[in-house]
């Protein structure tokens, strides 16, 4: 009786369990678009991309030091979405995580959201 009653109180958490999880935030959506190598490791990029970009972002508005290596231009052109040209929306790359993690993304106030034009024949 004992394990038919523990039995039962496991099924009903697991069927809380369930209906809760029915109600989460969906888990961000990681397309990429242009597989490739990308600039660093996907750890480091999820870890630390912020910080990437910041640096990178002191490094060309303060020393006028242009790199592609982290650039946020760099970024979207490799991440944009082929369907819809952009990194924000939806299942953008980069608005999808920062909604799921709830952290304002801001760099597309100023920023390009989509690759630039491309020139023909040159490469991205």
């Amino acid at each position: 009786m004992k394990a038919l009653g523990a039995l039962l109180a496991f099924v009903a958490v697991l069927v809380a369990g369930l209906a809760f999880a029915a109600g989460r935030t969906a888990k961000p959506v990681v397309l990429i678009e242009r597989p490739g190598v990308c600039v660093e490791s996907t750890a480091v990029m999820r870890r630390d991309h912020m910080k990437l970009l910041m640096h990178q972002r002191e490094g060309t508005v303060r020393a006028g030091i242009r790199t592609r290596t982290h650039s946020l231009t760099g970024c979207v052109d490799c991440h944009a979405s082929r369907k819809t040209g952009s990194v924000l929306g939806e299942q953008g790359f980069c608005q999808s995580c920062h909604a799921y993690a709830g952290v304002t993304l801001d760099c597309f106030e100023c920023h390009a959201s989509k690759p630039r034009a491309q020139a023909a024949g040159a490469k991205p």
